[in-house]
Parts: structure tokens; sequence; C-alpha cells
């Protein structure tokens, strides 16, 4: 089973802007980080508010997504554009459905 959430956050006015342009950066290299299964921002609705889903092969993919060096930097600037903290929601998979002995 994959290792995946969704994270939800407010960045501060006068820096979303700046926040997109880190998103896409971040976006680019996990593309091309192992383990990684998906991740991807969003904007949500409500004003200033985005999400970031994230999926990983497992916990350690994503320990070692924040982990990597070339993405410490850009982590703490994403950071230092947050106004408050942000919460994260594991995902668990959908279980497969049994199959039916009586076909």
């Amino acid at each position: 089973m994959a290792f995946s959430f969704l994270s939800r956050f407010r960045i501060a006015a006068g820096k979303e802007d700046h926040f997109v342009a880190l998103a896409h950066q971040m976006e680019a290299l996990a593309a091309n980080e192992p383990g990684t299964l998906g991740y991807k921002f969003y904007r949500l609705a409500e004003p200033g508010m985005f999400a970031v889903y994230e999926s990983f092969v497992d916990e350690a993919a994503d320990q070692a997504h924040m982990a990597y060096p070339h993405n410490q930097p850009l982590i703490q600037e994403m950071i230092a554009c947050m106004d408050g903290s942000y919460v994260r929601e594991l995902l668990y998979d959908l279980p497969h459905p049994a199959s039916d002995p009586q076909t």
C-alpha cells in the first residue's frame, strides 16, 4: 500500500506568486525522485488556501524526499511563505472487492 496524503495550508498575502513558483520547482524535482508515485500542488477555492497531494511507495520514500539536499532549502522557503501551519490527512487505498466464488 502506498503512503499518500493531502496537506492543506494558507499562504500569506503577498507571497502567493512566489509560493506558486516554488511549488512548480518542487513538482519537477519530486517527479524524478525514486519512490515518488504522485506529487501535485493545487489552489483551493478559499482565497490564500493551497493543498499538495503526495504519494510515495512507502513512508521511507517520503522521509527521503524531505531529506534530499536539493529539497531542503526549497522546503524551508515554502514554509516561510505559509501563514500558520498545515493539516496533513493520510489517504488509504480502498480495498479491492473480493472475488465472487459463485462466478
